[in-house]
């Protein structure tokens, strides 16, 4: 089947050198944002919370210092609700250089033209916002669809990641409208594709990698069904 040989493929280049790298250094990056922000959350419970409160059997208790130690607690429901999403942002900045690096090392005579900087930090932010959303929303109608809630997470998250990485994918050899016209023929195939990341992104730790694992996927899922590489005149840069 197409969609999983596209995603086998994807996860096999992960653990390549060039693309581990990038991976690593996403990974770095969200770490490295979560403690800033743990540390800055501390800081400033220290700054603004003052005073003591007296409470039986434990005395006084200066509040600023136990608040800020307390926040310590919200570091993993921190990360369990945020990590997909600043993940994704953090690793959309590389999706790009992941592309092109699934192109040079498996369709070295059919690569495309690399996106500029400023489209991928947009596409970036378009796939962070739209986790984001789809995350708040799933929340928001769990009680009123309740076992359905997963359904609505996977479907639309799968629809707007296959929407994002295809999209992205496809404009390193297409026309704007000419992926568009592309992800909509197959658009079965890529919402399956994206669904199937989109379980990544329930996955503890293995979400900070799925960003890079859709750019990769993403890029062989449009090799194998454009037919570009067999020069198929339907689907060319004009």
């Amino acid at each position: 089947m197409t969609v999983i040989r596209a995603l086998a493929s994807g996860w096999a280049d992960l653990l390549r050198p060039r693309i581990l790298t990038l991976v690593l250094t996403g990974i770095g990056l969200t770490i490295a944002l979560f403690i800033a922000l743990q540390a800055a959350t501390f800081w400033l419970i220290r700054y603004f919370a003052s005073g003591n409160l007296s409470l039986p059997w434990l005395g006084e208790i200066d509040i600023g210092h136990a608040l800020s130690w307390g926040s310590l607690a919200l570091f993993p429901v921190l990360g369990f609700f945020l990590m997909a999403p600043v993940a994704a942002g953090f690793s959309g900045l590389f999706a790009e250089r992941v592309a092109d690096a699934v192109e040079e090392i498996h369709y070295p005579n059919h690569r495309g033209q690399p996106l500029d900087f400023l489209d991928g930090l947009l596409e970036s932010l378009a796939v962070m916002l739209a986790v984001i959303g789809v995350g708040i929303l799933t929340l928001i109608l769990s009680p009123v669809l309740g076992p359905l809630s997963p359904v609505l997470f996977y479907g639309a998250n799968g629809w707007l990641l296959g929407r994002e990485f295809f999209q992205m994918a496809a404009r390193r050899h297409l026309k704007e409208t000419q992926a568009t016209a592309l992800r909509r023929t197959y658009a079965t195939r890529v919402t399956m594709a994206g669904a199937l990341v989109a379980v990544g992104l329930t996955i503890p730790f293995v979400n900070i990698a799925v960003p890079l694992l859709a750019a990769a996927a993403f890029t062989h899922l449009f090799h194998m069904i454009s037919g570009i590489s067999d020069q198929d005149p339907r689907y060319r840069r004009g």
